[in-house]
């Protein structure tokens, strides 16, 4: 039935209120680091089914061609397009990120809550055993791994994922000591409750907020040492496009082609930001600390 002329219906102001709600209480960190990492995984996603060019394909008649209509970026030294190896580039700087945090949160993690959650001998081994490993930088470790098992995407992954393990380790170490000593963690020890079901229904509920914001910290920190490893020559191998190898290529090139530096550059530097604003959105929204600021 249509409502009588000049009255609202009931549940537009409800509505109303509350879209505008979350738009003012929406954390401006979190919506700027979300939409920029979305744009890098739109173009990594899009790049799975279609690309303005074959992002390998080598065309000496197109070389060093400038931004136009056909190449909108304009192609490099070997006459690829640089638009379609951005898109590709992306898909290949997710694929490490998402894999080398994965790795860390799933090593990490546990060898935090064990540490806390055994204070004495066992955890301060844990501890100690963590702080050697951040004598090896994610750099230094793939280059190890790169001089002895090859360089590759896999090498690289599994580099960064272990040279991040000690973050997740301090992170949940911390959250878990806090847990452990709350009034319902001691309650449910009193209960009987076992240790394993200690951590798996108390600890790690409560210190997953802190392990997704380390994750999305760690993301930013793996599309900079990937980046990195491929400019170096010990990451994703040719001819499959990576950021960091079309920064490489185009050193030599700034005083001619000065864009082929700019746009892998940008994209890094949008894709980092993108992960840091999204951690500090993460850490404003979900820190128990940061409420009454």
């Amino acid at each position: 039935m249509t409502p009588p002329a000049g009255r609202t219906p009931p549940t537009t102001a409800p509505a109303k209120a509350r879209t505008l709600a979350l738009l003012r209480d929406a954390n401006p960190s979190l919506v700027a680091g979300a939409g920029l990492i979305g744009l890098v995984v739109v173009a990594a996603g899009v790049s799975l089914v279609w690309t303005p060019y074959d992002p390998v394909r080598v065309d000496a008649g197109t070389r060093l061609l400038g931004s136009g209509s056909e190449h909108w970026l304009g192609t490099d030294k070997f006459g690829r397009d640089v638009f379609s190896q951005l898109m590709v580039g992306a898909r290949t700087t997710l694929l490490v990120g998402v894999v080398s945090v994965g790795v860390a949160s799933l090593l990490g993690t546990p060898l935090g809550i064990v540490a806390g959650m055994k204070p004495g001998w066992l955890g301060q081994a844990l501890m100690r055993l963590t702080d050697l490993q951040l004598a090896f930088p994610a750099l230094l470790l793939a280059i190890m791994f790169g001089a002895v098992y090859g360089a590759s995407t896999v090498t690289a992954m599994v580099a960064i994922g272990l040279a991040t393990v000690p973050s997740f380790a301090r992170v949940a170490r911390g959250g878990t000591l806090q847990v452990m000593s709350s009034e319902y963690v001691l309650a449910a020890r009193a209960a009987g409750r076992s240790t394993t079901g200690v951590a798996v229904h108390h600890v790690l509920p409560n210190i997953a907020a802190l392990v997704i914001v380390q994750s999305s910290v760690s993301f930013a920190i793996a599309v900079l040492a990937e980046a990195a490893l491929s400019f170096l020559g010990f990451g994703t191998p040719p001819p499959t496009p990576s950021w960091g190898r079309m920064l490489q290529e185009a050193q030599e090139l700034l005083p001619v082609a000065p864009g082929l530096a700019l746009w892998p550059g940008l994209a890094i530097a949008l894709a980092v930001l993108g992960f840091n604003l999204l951690g500090d959105g993460l850490r404003d929204r979900y820190d128990p600390r940061l409420e009454d600021r």
